[in-house]
């Protein structure tokens, strides 16, 4: 691309930028000024071009699945799937699998199959509940049937009623008034007669689940604050943002340990299992085929589609898609045998948007055959008979079950409430309500504590879980920043150094970010990057002149620059800092509609910086070193762009103010970010730039001692500076330190 602004010797910018960036603009034929002006690039009332300032996306946009073109590639795009679920689903690492402690009661014999009552512990004290179906023909070990429900009235209980059913039997959609009435029930009698064990569960807030209520779990509405607290807090609150903790990874977990509890039976054979649900019980089919390895078949009914991706709160994560959907997830299967069915809903279209690409996916493994999508779209959402029978074919099939199709269901007595339910006199509920959640929540994040306790004892392992993780929470990898380019729009002649300044444009995200490049004539070859929380603005005082701060580094020798975040200087029409985050048109005060979609504030942010970085990285070839600098509010950002950019930005300088995401009391704050807290907080990102050099101020006690443990780790001890004095002496102390070293 050839700049308007710059060219010398119409040699294009890029290619001409590829020597050293400061030197090369010094020599370029923009006429120098001496005029003092605002350091403002483009003209008033105009704003970047930058596409993160379009409409957000939600849960009802276009998610394409595109195949990568080799294994190799696939490989890896597999392993970064995996990891962001793993990760936003509060599950890196694994929770503690304590003893599940199953209570298996109340054996009705119905003939050819039998149905048991089953409760167990999958966190201590927290509960999956459901019914045991077992044929009573076949012997030794058998192939079992993990069975999620979905958003059915009452779940495992439900009854459609008789004049619902008549409709359904008059459209062919169901046989019996029976299996009308509970498809539920029916398929897994169905499954039964066909030889195999099933586990039919609960989702949190149905029949017998009941810790956590359905009008919360599922129909969460408002912020409630007296949960959002910065201990003993409640779901769907700041706290439980930053820590990763939700009810969609709170059914996953669940669902994890139901397939824990029907493994372990004496009677199933564990290579042999098969994972089926519709609606929201096929969003946890193909959520836990995706993450656990022991599945061996999977049917996730009238879910998968590039469409809608799931619109109850525990379909949603913060975080769980952003560059990816359900059919990127539902990929991650492959090559085993996935079937699935499509309904006049939002999976119409999967016939030939989305399933023509898991073909091609699965044909790049040999195993074509393994995917077989069942259109059925003249019926509306549904697990009807006509999707079952789909469903007893594709399981028949792949488990090997030996029965000729078609299989046809037949008639089963239907049970009650009463008779399904795990709960009695000898067997009680267990406790619930505001208190157990808070408390369900406190022993979740303790077990986290624990866990990545262990992962801080090396460094390669700190690096692995730790970085990792924040790979994902900050949603770019310094080597994920792409092309970056300088339109430079104005160069002014200060006496002693140049100014100059333009539209730093990330080609590849589809960024645009206004910038200053301040040059000393006598450059000591090192570059100060000076991210302030009033942007470029801040290496100037009210008056136009460079701050103290930075007449300093220039006299001194180091090149400056300062750019605008998003939603800073040129991003404002008014100039003022926004209070709050964009959000999704969805009234649902859930933070997961908007930032399981999108990327934070924050985290654009922290892209800005990486984008700069790269750029004077790239083009500063005679630079020496690259420093990161981010004080009197600017730290937070500085510390994770720290830990993205690692030795691409050789020394960072950082007064955090002892801020911690997990004090943000705020969804709409913009200094939330979902699962900054679960990893040491912003310490944790401090200690991932080791063995950089860096100084920092506002740090005490335990998160001080972490940043010291890793860098003792990294061997790196004399890198490590820690400023303990005034707030009022920071910024000096700070600039005394980088002109000395």
């Amino acid at each position: 691309m050839t700049s308007r602004y710059l060219v010398f010797a119409n040699i294009p910018c890029r290619l001409f930028c590829a020597a050293f960036l400061f030197a090369a603009l010094v020599h370029q034929a923009l006429p120098l000024s001496r005029c003092a002006e605002a350091i403002r690039v483009l003209p008033p009332g105009e704003f970047p071009k930058d596409k993160r300032l379009e409409p957000l996306k939600d849960l009802n946009g276009y998610f394409p699945f595109n195949p990568p073109g080799d294994m190799g590639a696939w490989s890896k795009r597999a392993a970064e799937v995996r990891r962001r679920l793993l990760v936003t689903l509060g599950l890196w690492p694994m929770p503690t699998r304590t003893p599940l402690n199953a209570v298996i009661h109340g054996k009705t014999d119905l003939g050819d199959y039998t149905i048991e009552k089953v409760f167990f512990e999958s966190v201590p004290g927290f509960f999956v509940t459901g019914n045991l179906y077992r044929p009573k023909v076949g012997s030794g070990r058998l192939p079992a049937v993990l069975s999620p429900h979905g958003h059915w009235n009452d779940g495992r209980f439900t009854d459609a009623g008789e004049e619902a059913v008549r409709k359904e039997i008059a459209q062919g959609a169901e046989r019996f008034e029976n299996g009308g009435r509970s498809p539920l029930q029916a398929r897994c009698v169905q499954l039964a007669r066909m030889g195999t064990v099933v586990f039919h569960y609960d989702m949190i807030g149905y029949a017998d689940s009941q810790q956590i209520s359905q009008s919360l779990a599922h129909g969460f509405s408002k912020q409630r604050p007296e949960m959002n607290t910065v201990e003993n807090w409640g779901l769907f609150s700041p706290q439980a943002e930053a820590h990763f903790q939700s009810v969609m990874g709170l059914q996953t977990w669940n669902s994890l340990r139901a397939l824990d509890f029907l493994e372990g039976l004496p009677d199933v054979d564990p290579k042999r299992i098969a994972v089926t649900g519709a609606s929201g019980g096929g969003t946890q089919t193909f959520i836990l085929c995706a993450l656990d390895p022991r599945p061996a078949v999977a049917f996730p009914a009238v879910m998968v589609s590039t469409a809608m991706q799931g619109g109850c709160t525990c379909e949603n994560a913060s975080g769980l898609r952003i560059g990816m959907g359900n059919v990127d997830i539902a990929a991650l299967f492959a090559p085993k045998p996935l079937g699935m069915t499509a309904a006049n809903d939002w999976t119409k279209e999967m016939e030939s948007k989305g399933f023509p690409e898991l073909q091609q996916h699965y044909q790049a493994f040999g195993m074509s055959g393994n995917v077989r999508l069942t259109p059925l779209t003249h019926f509306g959402h549904n697990y009807n008979y006509v999707s079952r029978g789909a469903m007893y074919s594709w399981l028949n099939q792949h488990l090997e079950l030996g029965f000729k199709n078609p299989i046809v269901e037949e008639d089963y007595k239907r049970l009650s409430k009463h008779e399904l339910s795990v709960w009695d006199e000898r067997h009680p509920e267990p406790p619930s309500g505001p208190d157990f959640e808070r408390g369900l929540l406190r022993r979740l994040a303790e077990d986290d504590e624990r866990n990545l306790a262990v992962a801080r004892k090396s460094l390669a392992d700190f690096r692995s879980t730790f970085g990792g993780a924040v790979d994902v929470i900050i949603g770019r990898a310094f080597s994920e920043v792409g092309e970056v380019d300088f339109d430079m729009t104005a160069k002014i002649d200060r006496g002693d150094y140049l100014e100059m300044s333009g539209l730093l444009r990330n080609d590849t995200h589809g960024e645009e970010l206004p910038a200053v490049f301040l040059h000393p004539n006598d450059w000591n070859k090192r570059t100060v990057i000076w991210i302030d929380e009033s942007g470029k603005a801040g290496l100037f005082g009210q008056d136009g002149r460079l701050r103290s701060e930075i007449r300093r580094l220039i006299d001194a020798g180091f090149a400056v620059a300062g750019v605008d975040l998003l939603y800073q200087g040129e991003f404002l029409s008014d100039g003022k800092p926004i209070t709050e985050t964009r959000r999704v048109n969805n009234t649902r005060e859930f933070a997961g509609y908007t930032f399981g979609y999108n990327d934070t504030l924050f985290a654009g942010r922290v892209h800005d910086i990486l984008t700069i970085v790269k750029f004077v990285k790239e083009n500063e070839r005679q630079s020496t070193s690259i420093t990161l600098v981010g004080l009197e509010g600017a730290g937070p950002w500085v510390a994770a762009a720290r830990a993205q950019a690692r030795d691409a930005a050789a020394i960072a300088v950082v007064d955090t103010r002892g801020f911690r995401f997990g004090k943000v009391l705020d969804i709409h704050s913009p200094s939330l970010l979902p699962g900054g807290a679960k990893y040491g907080d912003l310490p944790g990102m401090l200690a991932l730039g080791a063995p950089g050099k860096l100084w920092v101020a506002g740090e005490e006690g335990d998160a001080a001692d972490l940043v010291k443990s890793i860098y003792e780790k990294a061997g790196a001890n004399e890198n490590l500076t820690r400023f303990v004095g005034t707030r009022e002496r920071v910024v000096a102390e700070a600039v005394n330190w980088l002109i000395a070293n």
